[in-house]
């Protein structure tokens, strides 16, 4: 690896620390970065994962007194979410490469249009749901199975887990946003561990490409608590949402055409 792909990924970690620590979104730049880099499609998602895993380790840790005021909950969801992990994971182990590389454009549009509608779907969601506060046994059934399909899709493709994961904690029943923040960061955290265990076991990491992004985005999840303060967090959002949509765009482009 050259000396320009290094600094191609430490930037894009960097970038992405700082997105994905004010108003996410950050695999949109460090994925494609590892596919630019030269690592194949399927290592790149898999070692795009282990580097976003610190970020949700260090973010639950945050948030681990509004976790604690969830206990009821959490055996399931732990349980749920490495079931989800390790069944996307080997999913995504057992599939060609090929496949994948034409799914990846479809994948980055679904997390594309989930960035971009997720508030407004999840407070449309909340709203509906406040109407059936007393779910039936059968309707908390639906629910796990729900959180077991949200893990096995971070498990396959970590993009967008973070805003599937609210929408899954809105159908669930969840109103105050601490708790909210704190489970889906807990979620990610199941999801993505138990997932990088199968990727590490399969050799499916490039340990250099992914240690390069994982210090980017250690460096810029720290300045971005520096950032946040002088940046208007719509701003952000709003460069996310042209990156995210260019990129998904080119992928269209460059897989189809």
């Amino acid at each position: 690896m050259g000396l320009i792909e290094l600094v191609l990924l430490f930037v894009a970690g960097v970038l992405g620390g700082v997105m994905n620590s004010i108003a996410g979104g950050g695999s949109f730049i460090t994925f494609p970065a590892l596919m630019l880099s030269g690592v194949p499609p399927v290592m790149a998602n898999a070692s795009n994962t282990l580097a976003s895993t610190a970020g949700y380790l260090s973010g639950a840790y945050a948030f681990k007194e509004d976790i604690r005021k969830d206990r009821k909950n959490l055996p399931k969801i732990i349980v749920f979410s490495v079931l989800g992990g390790a069944l996307g994971a080997w999913s995504l182990m057992v599939v060609e490469e090929n496949t994948f590389l034409r799914v990846v454009p479809w994948l980055l549009l679904f997390a594309t249009v989930l960035f971009i509608v997720g508030p407004r779907f999840n407070q449309l969601l909340q709203s509906a749901a406040s109407r059936y506060k007393h779910a039936s046994w059968l309707g908390q059934i639906f629910v796990w199975i729900g959180l077991l399909v949200v893990a096995t899709y971070g498990g396959f493709f970590n993009a967008g887990l973070g805003i599937i994961s609210l929408s899954f904690l809105v159908i669930a029943g969840y109103r105050d946003i601490n708790i909210m923040n704190g489970v889906k960061l807990l979620i990610s955290c199941g999801v993505s561990l138990t997932a990088i265990v199968i990727f590490v076991y399969q050799g499916a990491i490039d340990w250099p490409a992914t240690l390069v992004v994982l210090a980017g985005t250690l460096v810029g999840g720290y300045y971005a608590a520096h950032i946040s303060r002088r940046l208007p967090q719509v701003w952000v959002k709003n460069s996310v949402i042209v990156i995210s949509v260019s990129i998904t765009v080119y992928f269209f482009y460059s897989t189809y055409w």
